[in-house]
């Protein structure tokens, strides 16, 4: 009896290790569902500044890829999971943040989404504490929805938005390189 109790011990440990992935300080799950919609964990990282951890991110997609343009393009369900892992993150700090990530992904062309990010900043006027957790989910009958801490905020609908919003971490002027790679699965 007691070999029956420790191996069912060992096989439902060994199965939630493989369930979540750990990075910079944050546990991400390695499955993600949003409706009907099951998303993979294609890659994760962290994005750092002045040498510090601000946040673990992670990018889920229905199939991996490591095409980052081709991401960016698609109309398919993906998310991407922000953990914040520092007390530095504020959400002024958060808003500025998105403001040049916006700029940086479209060479700094965002009239036509200018609602859009204003919109999609807004979500972030809370305060922001260590070990919140946003969830930037797009469905493509839905748009984009952001979740706080499994909290809806809001919704942005638009593939146009939506390529600019995941270019804040995919384009070729990324918030983070190595974020980016991370998320790629590089």
């Amino acid at each position: 009896m007691k070999k029956i109790i420790f191996l069912l011990i060992a096989v439902f440990s060994i199965s939630l290790g493989q369930s979540q992935t750990e990075v910079g300080g944050a546990t991400l799950p390695n499955n993600l569902e949003y409706g009907s919609e099951g998303l993979i964990l294609n890659g994760a990282g962290v994005r750092e500044k002045f040498w510090m951890d601000m946040y673990a991110g992670g990018l889920y997609l229905q199939s991996k890829s490591s095409n980052a343009a081709e991401i960016m393009k698609a109309d398919k369900p993906m998310a991407i999971k922000l953990h914040i892992v520092s007390k530095m993150i504020t959400s002024e700090r958060m808003i500025d943040a998105i403001n040049e990530g916006f700029d940086n992904a479209t060479n700094g062309n965002t009239a036509s989404i200018s609602s859009e990010i204003a919109k999609f900043k807004s979500f972030f006027d809370e305060q922001i504490n260590k070990e919140d957790v946003f969830d930037i989910v797009y469905i493509p009958a839905d748009g984009v929805t952001v979740y706080k801490n499994g909290k809806r905020s809001g919704n942005i609908k638009g593939l146009e938005f939506k390529r600019a919003l995941f270019g804040i971490w995919l384009s070729d002027k990324p918030a983070d390189k190595d974020l980016k790679k991370g998320m790629l699965g590089k």
